[in-house]
């Protein structure tokens, strides 16, 4: 695929200059730094330790943070783009970036105190990992069923439950926690707290061993009576839902980002190889059936494309974004699956094998539907939007 989009929609396509420098800063980094890496991450399960401070270094991961509390000041655009370019080599690598910036830097910019800003931000943005500790072991698309609970202890608080499929749980050092301060009052009691991984009776339990993204943490975290200074409270109390919502609206704009990428590497790795492999004396990309095939992944991918742009270009323009974030999400996911399905059969039995990147992309493609959302959720979201 080439770096040129759609003439017919400037508006959401046209890079500044700016965006360009940075969408190919990442490529270079991303094909010099973190393709050597891919299958070994894969196959051990475990993400490279040096790459998350280059992440740092690069200035990836506080892409919308203002430059006075050391972020880039940029948009949600730019990083999609950033996590668009990593995704296109490594899902595992976008992901880190992706989840530090569009859920907890964005949570804590929304929805943190001035003191807060000052005092996580600096940290955030030059070398602590964030996490965004949501999800329970009964808690899933049902989101607010939450277990966890919250008690208020003189100066500070105490946390006791358990989260799972928490991303970046085995090397962030800092997660925003929801718990529950009063189940009288059902989801209205739900809280956001900042933990830092140094807090008492804080802990990270097991890793979880996936399908796809194997490189990416995803751990349990376990609260036993952790203790949360009062000033580590995220919003008003009681507020944690929509802390939530809100945070998730910008999220799947992120994974609609991932998604992109997956399916560009895939098609990217598919085309060169069908020019390379013979059968019937020539090269399988003659045949039209190859080709055609080839055309419409492209188009599928760029009509994803476009969807996830205009929805981070919404956002980044301060309008309603939230049905368009959940059909970008939604349709980005579905495009990936299919696409990375095709490009697997299009090495044929090669495409089975781990000496070739297909099966990879395809493993990493399924969770776009699963995770910040499945697809039936968005589907409601984007239902209950046009309903009103």
């Amino acid at each position: 695929m080439t770096d040129t989009v759609s003439a017919t929609s400037p508006a959401l396509t046209t890079l500044s200059e700016e965006e360009s420098m940075l969408r190919d800063a990442v490529r270079e980094f991303a094909e010099s730094e973190v393709r050597p890496l891919v299958q070994a991450m894969d196959e051990a399960a475990r993400f490279e330790p040096s790459l998350i401070p280059r992440f740092f270094e690069l200035g990836l991961m506080g892409i919308e943070v203002p430059e006075r509390l050391g972020g880039a000041g940029g948009s949600i655009f730019m990083a999609v783009l950033a996590i668009e370019e990593l995704a296109r080599v490594d899902a595992s690598a976008a992901i880190y970036v992706d989840v530090h910036n569009t859920l907890v830097n964005n949570a804590l910019l929304r929805w943190g105190n001035p003191e807060q800003h000052e005092r996580l931000f600096p940290r955030l943005t030059s070398g602590l990992l964030g996490a965004f500790a949501l999800s329970e072991p009964g808690s899933g698309s049902d989101a607010f069923a939450l277990a966890t609970k919250a008690e208020r202890r003189g100066d500070h608080w105490e946390l006791t439950g358990r989260k799972f499929w928490i991303t970046n749980g085995a090397e962030a050092g800092a997660f925003i926690v929801f718990a529950n301060t009063d189940f009288a009052k059902g989801y209205k009691g739900i809280t956001g707290f900042i933990v830092e991984r140094s807090f008492p009776g804080f802990s990270v339990g097991k890793k979880e061993n996936k399908l796809g993204i194997r490189a990416s943490s995803t751990t349990e975290l376990i609260l036993e009576q952790c203790v949360v200074p009062d000033e580590n409270v995220l919003g008003p109390v009681g507020q944690g839902y929509k802390i939530a919502i809100e945070t998730l609206n910008e999220g799947r704009i992120g994974i609609g980002a991932q998604m992109i990428g997956v399916g560009r590497g895939a098609l990217e790795a598919a085309t060169a190889y069908v020019k390379e492999r013979k059968q019937f004396g020539k090269a399988i990309a003659e045949f039209q059936g190859v080709q055609f095939q080839l055309a419409q992944m492209a188009t599928d991918l760029e009509a994803a494309r476009l969807m996830v742009y205009n929805a981070a270009r919404l956002k980044d323009a301060g309008q309603p974004f939230q049905q368009q974030a959940a059909m970008a999400k939604l349709f980005s996911s579905q495009v990936a699956d299919r696409t990375t399905s095709n490009c697997l059969e299009l090495f044929g039995g090669y495409g089975y094998s781990k000496e070739y990147p297909a099966e990879k992309y395809y493993r990493d493609a399924k969770i776009g539907t699963i995770y910040e959302g499945t697809s039936n959720m968005q589907l409601q979201t984007i239902a209950k939007g046009m309903l009103r």
